[in-house]
């Protein structure tokens, strides 16, 4: 069958998406009658419009995501330092706020929709061969749409970091940065050496789980697997725990909610959105950043800087703004016709991302007369639901459906002895099947074909899904301009498994979810992988089993959305450097980049609260820049204090309360 075929599935379908758009409706409105710790109407960021702009900042900040976001609240705690935040975006919505509905916000107004190029390698169950990649358009960046998984990152990281000719970043460098920002809310953990209190980022687990978890979690307490602290930020990576979240009382904590919301009534803080900056401007002859151009409004405006422009905008969109500046690979500008200023051709290489597989698919079988064990589309989208959330802040829209536990395991390609794992697995409540292709198909861009070839006959059963993750790729990507127009998205090479031992990693992920389905645990549930016999990748094709696994994964690849190391930091001897240890463009002055870019090498496990962490460091990087000023205006900087808004969770809170 060449696409969803029958007329019985395509009713299903075409009813699943209207009831899910409905429901989305019905929450957004209830939520301004019912909600207003959601509406937060008195902190929420207040735009300037376009004429209002002044001529002159000391600081410009292009991109209000993970960092950049952290580099305005920060910066403009300095009193007499006027700074300007651009975001292409909008103000978060408030469906943004709820954990469970977080894979509707991809390919929604707030995500930049990027797509990889086409590619015969990888992504062949999507759309013309293309995966997505969701970016978060809109104030808070991708922690605005991400799935709030709060993961520090392994210790070895950044040592490797620091390794590679960057000293001041190695794991015990970083550490206070983690512990700066972060308000461990979860009492178990909030008194420990190792986690942080009263920072801007609220820390909680999800108030949500289906009974499926407790299933799962007994399947991997019989392999041994769990993780002895019960989290993976503490003294120990490896193993299996119960996730924690970016999450303030249930809902999302972004950067925009932890960090822009109480620093946006500053009268030195300037706050542009839906606002598309098209180039730095930087003087060819001294080779000084001096300013940015942006359109905002059908307009254009030129905003000239008295320090510093901080390059926000993320993996993908701020070596887009290096190259069509005139910074970057000669070749790549002069193809087309940019004028280059400084020859860097590292920008826009060395990408990195965390490659997965949804193909780990099981269907299961709740006791007989029970209820279902997983997440399922009708009490989703149910009355009950919404009741639950409106009033008792409870329920299914408080859970985190794509990760009620996550595990970090060493393979077989691993030492064994290392805590530094190679994989990290999400164990989902949900696959595929269960919203009938309305949200997840969508998210990930599955073609209808294959949509139909494997999940048609299996739709709406109750089922689960474990997500295996790449941890440290070996193979790196590179982007490439499409043309010299800003408005045009770059051209994504993730080239995932250029190297052969990526792709047999993964396999050890997909081997672990099959091991797991066959504890006795599972068993009882009857977890059965998803047939695939209607698929190129039928297991009667293949004799050998490793062979199998590849076809799934080379079908069904899928990004966990960490596109990183694109500007990255190194010695100006590293001929791929783009920005030192003080993350200043090489060569150029006047311009820093501080994002995931500058990874050097991806961190293992999610990268959000690393890009928030480096945020925290850079702001501590620009402030010691300029130690001299500040000294000499000590006496403002005293009534400084006085002024700021407290960034604590409990400030916030108390604020609203009032």
């Amino acid at each position: 069958m060449n696409a969803v075929g029958s007329y019985e599935v395509r009713t299903r379908l075409l009813y699943t998406s209207r009831i899910g758009t409905v429901f989305l409706l019905l929450i957004d409105a209830s939520i301004w009658l019912q909600r207003p710790d959601i509406v937060d109407f008195h902190h929420r960021v207040q735009p300037i419009p376009g004429p209002f702009v002044q001529d002159i900042y000391d600081f410009v900040v292009v991109g209000a995501g993970s960092a950049g976001a952290v580099m305005a609240a920060r910066l403009s705690e300095i009193c007499h330092w006027d700074v300007l935040l651009l975001e292409a975006g909008t103000d978060e919505s408030f469906l943004t706020d709820i954990p469970f509905l977080y894979p509707t916000l991809q390919t929604s107004r707030v995500d930049w929709k990027f797509r990889t190029e086409p590619s015969d390698r990888f992504c062949l169950a999507m759309k013309d061969q293309r995966c997505r990649w969701p970016r978060g358009k809109a104030l808070g960046g991708s922690s605005t749409i991400n799935a709030m998984l709060y993961v520090r990152g392994n210790p070895r990281d950044f040592d490797a970091w620091r390794d590679l000719g960057n000293p001041g970043w190695s794991y015990d460098d970083m550490l206070p940065y983690f512990l700066k920002l972060e308000d461990m809310r979860d009492p178990r953990y909030a008194n420990l050496s190792y986690h942080g209190r009263g920072g801007p980022i609220s820390v909680e687990r999800f108030r949500y789980h289906t009974p499926l978890r407790n299933h799962l979690l007994a399947g991997l307490e019989e392999m041994g697997l769990t993780n002895r602290y019960g989290e993976v930020n503490g003294p120990m990576q490896s193993g299996f725990a119960v996730p924690h979240g970016s999450i303030r009382n249930g809902l999302r904590c972004s950067t925009a909610k932890g960090y822009l919301r109480p620093a946006a009534a500053r009268k030195n803080l300037h706050i542009s959105t839906k606002t598309m900056v098209e180039r730095i401007l930087i003087d060819p002859n001294d080779r000084r950043a001096y300013g940015v151009q942006f359109e905002k409004g059908g307009r254009r405006y030129q905003v000239m800087v008295s320090k510093e422009v901080i390059l926000s905008a993320g993996a993908l969109n701020s070596p887009q703004l290096l190259m069509l500046s005139g910074i970057g690979p000669r070749r790549e500008l002069e193809r087309h016709g940019i004028r280059v200023i400084q020859d860097l051709p590292g920008v826009g290489q060395n990408m990195q991302d965390h490659v997965a597989t949804g193909a780990g698919g099981y269907t299961i079988r709740p006791p007989p007369g029970g209820p279902p064990l997983a997440y399922d589309f009708a009490d989703a989208v149910g009355v009950d639901t919404l009741r639950r959330f409106l009033f008792n802040e409870d329920g299914m829209l408080y859970g985190m459906s794509l990760c009620e536990v996550m595990g970090f395991l060493n393979t077989k390609y691993q030492d064994p002895e290392l805590d530094w794992p190679d994989v990290e697995l999400f164990l989902a409540s949900l696959s595929d099947l269960t919203d009938g292709g309305r949200f997840g198909k969508r998210g990930s861009g599955i073609s209808n074909n294959y949509y139909a070839q494997v999940y048609e006959e299996q739709v709406y059963q109750n089922s689960y899904m474990v997500i295996p993750m790449l941890s440290r790729p070996l193979s790196t990507g590179w982007l490439e301009l499409a043309s010299k127009n800003p408005q045009d998205h770059i051209r994504i090479h993730p080239n995932y498994f250029d190297n052969p031992k990526d792709m047999m990693v993964l396999i050890e992920g997909l081997k672990f979810a099959d091991a797991l389905a066959n504890t006795t645990a599972m068993r009882n549930i009857n977890a059965t992988l998803l047939d695939y016999s209607r698929s190129a990748c039928r297991a009667s094709n293949f004799p050998n089993k490793d062979d199998f696994y590849t076809c799934l994964v080379r079908h069904y690849t899928q990004t966990i959305y960490h596109p990183c190391g694109t500007a990255k930091m190194g010695p100006v001897t590293d001929p791929m450097a783009v920005v030192d240890r003080f993350l200043r463009v090489h060569h150029i002055g006047g311009l820093r980049v501080v994002d995931a870019s500058i990874f050097p090498v991806i961190t293992t496990g999610n990268t959000n609260v690393p890009t928030i962490a480096t945020g925290e460091k850079a702001a501590d990087l620009v402030k010691a820049a300029y130690a001299a000023d500040l000294r000499a205006h000590a006496d403002t900087l005293r009534e400084c204090k006085t002024l700021h808004t407290d960034y604590s969770a409990k400030a916030m809170e108390e604020s609203q309360a009032a």
